[in-house]
């Protein structure tokens, strides 16, 4: 039986009020540092981080000179964000969203499938590292068909992904396939894979969860 979305938000508010986030970088993405110039954006312009918890990728991006936008559906990591960075966010109420405001960076704390296009009518870059393999398979469709739908034209995309043996290991973080990318994305943008990295043994916590293999993928998506 699918699960409904209030229990799946509730899953994400209960991993953060119990610190079990894992899934955290202490460090900024290589990937992004590596490949973000491929979406040839210009300084100044505001690019957009979904499902962004308290990744420093946002101060990353703020650094290079880019506005930025993040949304989050825990309150405890919109705050544990500008606590730890110290900043002193400016709180207003945006729709449905509380919009935390400091320097540069905003983060929209509410639900992803809430974000209206006006939301991210200025927006012109996306960096997804853990939003699609935040996802089970039977929301994965309904979150590619949204962004499509919100995001402004000819926005394009910065994906990471992981591919492990699902059947190894329960997610999240899921694993999702180079073959599933190029299906979600058929019609809405050309699918570039820029790396295949295999990091099973940089990654401990997952070999002592059993996985075998460990490949994490970049790609380019770029609005047809």
């Amino acid at each position: 039986m699918e699960c409904p979305v209030d229990m799946k938000i509730d899953f994400w508010h209960q991993r953060w009020l119990r610190n079990e986030i894992g899934f955290h970088q202490g460090h900024f993405n290589t990937h992004l540092e590596q490949f973000w110039n491929r979406l040839e954006l210009t300084e100044g312009r505001r690019v957009f981080v979904p499902l962004c918890g308290k990744s420093l990728d946002l101060l990353w991006l703020r650094a290079e000179g880019y506005q930025v936008t993040g949304v989050e559906i825990s309150a405890v990591a919109v705050r544990d964000f500008f606590e730890e960075n110290d900043l002193v966010a400016n709180v207003t109420r945006q729709g449905e969203f509380d919009c935390w405001e400091a320097d540069g960076l905003t983060i929209l704390c509410g639900d992803f499938f809430a974000l209206k296009a006006e939301d991210l009518r200025d927006c012109s870059g996306i960096f997804d590292r853990a939003s699609l393999i935040a996802l089970p398979t039977e929301m994965r469709k309904e979150y590619v068909a949204h962004l499509s739908r919100i995001a402004p034209a000819k926005t394009r995309t910065l994906l990471v992904t992981m591919e492990y043996p699902q059947h190894q290991m329960q997610g999240p973080p899921f694993s999702v396939e180079e073959q599933e990318v190029r299906e979600l994305f058929a019609g809405y943008a050309s699918v570039d894979r820029l790396l295949i990295l295999e990091i099973l043994q940089e990654n401990p916590r997952f070999q002592r969860k059993g996985l075998t293999r460990l490949h994490e993928k970049v790609y380019l998506l770029d609005p047809v």
